[in-house]
């Protein structure tokens, strides 16, 4: 009886080692089929524990790329910089005037899009929905779109400041203001809802962008509205210096200055002009150019390249615009600390401060 029951263990056992060899070898020769509908591999490795035989079974996440870890970092510094200049502005009764009010839309512009920036990495990665990429996308163009035609708005407020000096703090400039900051904010909503409203390349590959899922002519009217709008923010950049000039000329005759501080004062001022234009530039014009001769088929590293110069102009404008300015100091210098230092309570504009 003892042999008969040890007989059959034995020929049970070697039963079961002719199925797994008989395994080992379907899949030695590739015709072992997962059928449980999972990819990865099924045998352990020797030497691998049985944790990691199983996790090697489970689908392995999607990698992140790199470029979008970048993205989403430079979107959170965005966040956080221009949140800084928007509480400043709302909180501080002082700030009411029509430039400010503008560097407040500028600020906002700029929180929105490092949000979408932040929406867009997690949505990529988390949510994976066509309706919230097409959200997402449609945050940042309105956003972005929304940045540029804010910088438009403060050139021409700017100039007008400066060319309508005495009647500049007029009630016709704030009801000017509040229009161009219903104007700029409407078409900016518009163009962030048309990839919501259906104008993508979801559903035909062949029209998109080198931004998915932006059309081709989508991003072709982007661009070229950016480049009317360099345009026209380089002349009246141009009117600025000639004013700027000449008003450091007159100031300089009446207070019998020297010629060298004359030419300095000047020389400053143009030169902050210089770089206000020429950071914009060197930020928004690699991005506009590709945009316009490349499409869907280029390589996504020239997209993410030239894409990302132009959040870091959103980065440095509350550095130019905000940050610089007298008054926001002050008023963040309370904010923080209740006080402000003698150096900028004291400091008094000159004509190189444009």
């Amino acid at each position: 009886m003892v042999l008969f029951v040890a007989g059959n263990f034995i020929a049970i056992g070697s039963f079961h080692v002719q199925i797994a060899l008989g395994q080992k070898e379907k899949i030695m020769n590739g015709d072992f089929q997962n059928t449980s509908g999972e990819y990865g591999r099924w045998l352990a490795q020797p030497g691998e524990n049985a944790s990691a035989a199983v996790s090697s079974v489970l689908p392995l996440p999607e990698s992140v790329n790199p470029w979008d870890i970048v993205l989403c970092t430079s979107g959170t510094v965005i966040s956080c910089e221009n949140a800084v200049v928007v509480v400043t502005i709302f909180h501080s009764p002082s700030l009411r005037a029509p430039m400010f009010v503008l560097i407040g839309s500028l600020a906002v512009a700029d929180l929105l899009a490092g949000v979408g920036l932040i929406a867009n990495f997690a949505f990529a990665y988390l949510l994976q929905s066509e309706a919230a990429r097409l959200v997402t996308v449609g945050l940042v163009v309105a956003s972005f779109s929304a940045s540029i035609c804010s910088l438009m708005a403060i050139t021409i407020d700017r100039y007008l400041s400066l060319y309508y000096a005495l009647t500049y703090n007029s009630e016709r400039t704030v009801t000017f203001t509040y229009i161009m900051l219903i104007v700029l904010w409407g078409v900016s909503t518009c163009l962030g809802f048309l990839p919501v409203l259906g104008w993508n390349c979801l559903k035909d590959e062949s029209t998109c962008s080198v931004i998915k899922p932006l059309t081709k002519n989508n991003v072709a009217v982007l661009s070229v509205s950016f480049l009317l709008m360099f345009a026209m923010m380089l002349q009246l950049y141009i009117q600025i210096c000639k004013i700027v000039m000449r008003h450091a000329h007159q100031i300089a005759l009446q207070h019998h200055f020297l010629a060298t501080s004359h030419y300095v004062t000047t020389r400053k001022g143009v030169s902050t002009l210089a770089i206000i234009l020429g950071t914009f530039a060197a930020c928004w014009m690699p991005f506009t150019v590709y945009c316009l001769i490349a499409d869907y088929t280029y390589p996504s590293i020239y997209t993410y390249a030239t894409l990302l110069p132009a959040t870091y102009n959103s980065i440095i404008n509350p550095v130019i615009y905000a940050f610089r300015n007298q008054e926001i100091q002050k008023a963040l210098w309370l904010i923080c600390c209740g006080c402000i230092p003698p150096n900028i309570l004291f400091r008094t504009r000159s004509p190189s401060d444009v």
